[in-house]
């Protein structure tokens, strides 16, 4: 029997990403919703892809009955963005918490099973070399550092997850540690500190901006390409012999560990080997700024966020590939060699 997955938030950086792999290499039913198509546009004439233009805190009746009749449930739909954590900290509460737990009640009540998209963000400040999916605890800043509502959210719906979890609820629970590519967020858009750090960059270049580094951009993340995200999430969906019943899984690139201040300095260089970029490119700078200045009194930061992967490699198979420089080329050859 062919399986049938319901994504919610399927326009997004993840989902549309998603739906091109189920699409190509898998014999699944897909059935969407989100507000928007532009990442999508490419499968909406698949017969195996069904898509509903809607919101899902409006559309209930119609979640509900995808609930029932589908096999797993992937709800993608947050604000994932650190200028909205520090500006708009109740909006992150009400979409990424809120706005989920009824989907979760719903499959609990079905028995259905959820892969939901947990963050790497819940680890906080933990300064665990490596961070572990069972052993590391969780540790954030004080209340007035709004950035750690979207950690709070998150976490706080893992948690109810796993309860449910006790009760018969079949789950997963998945970490992506900063992964990249193309459809991340819109590379268009002129505003300040409305996309993550890649998309970020690569705008600023665009419109003819300094690149910010907040706080000297010292900080070191482990950048993941999403088709390597993407390859991990498909197994954990395929679940092959329950390998990924119950269990909480970190997904990135503990090989690709690079400071903000590196990859600005690689965006840049590599723009400027693109014609349509390259003018832009050499004229960007790359200039310090602190991170009050750029993000207000709310926010807070990590120094370093590596994930433990073991238990990707041991119950998944899986091992990222692509290095930063190749998953910069990538995205990059997305936008400006298409």
């Amino acid at each position: 029997m062919t399986m049938k997955v319901l994504i919610l938030g399927v326009n997004g950086f993840i989902g549309s990403n998603l739906v091109q792999q189920i699409l190509q290499h898998k014999s699944w039913e897909i059935y969407g919703m989100d507000l928007a198509t532009h990442n999508l546009t490419n499968f909406l004439t698949n017969p195996r892809f069904h898509f509903t233009e809607g919101d899902i805190t409006r559309q209930q009746e119609w979640i509900q009955a995808q609930i029932k009749q589908c096999d797993v449930i992937l709800p993608l739909v947050a604000i994932a963005t650190p200028a909205t954590y520090v500006q708009n900290p109740l909006r992150v509460f009400e979409l990424d918490f809120e706005a989920n737990l009824p989907i979760i009640r719903w499959c609990a009540e079905q028995k259905k099973r959820v892969v939901f998209p947990s963050t790497s963000e819940v680890y906080g400040m933990s300064t665990d070399a490596e961070f572990d999916e069972e052993k590391t605890n969780f540790v954030l800043g004080p209340t007035q550092k709004e950035r750690w509502i979207y950690s709070c959210s998150k976490q706080l719906l893992d948690r109810v997850i796993y309860a449910y979890g006790k009760q018969g609820l079949p789950f997963t629970l998945f970490r992506p540690f900063n992964w990249i590519g193309p459809k991340q967020d819109n590379i268009f858009a002129t505003k300040e500190g409305s996309s993550r750090v890649l998309t970020q960059f690569i705008s600023n270049v665009l419109h003819g901006k300094d690149i910010h580094l907040v706080d000297g951009g010292a900080q070191r993340r482990c950048f993941t390409y999403i088709d390597d995200g993407i390859s991990a999430l498909v197994k954990i969906i395929e679940n092959e012999n329950n390998c990924a019943a119950g269990r909480i899984f970190n997904i990135g690139n503990p090989y690709s560990n690079h400071s903000i201040g590196e990859l600005a300095d690689k965006v840049v260089a590599k723009m400027k080997q693109y014609p349509k970029t390259a003018e832009l490119a050499n004229k960007t700078k790359i200039i310090n700024t602190s991170s009050s200045e750029y993000y207000g009194s709310g926010y807070q930061d990590v120094g370093a966020r590596v994930p433990a992967i073991a238990n990707a490699q041991k119950y998944l198979g899986w091992q990222p590939e692509v290095d930063l420089d190749l998953a910069l080329t990538k995205t990059l050859d997305f936008y400006f060699n298409s």
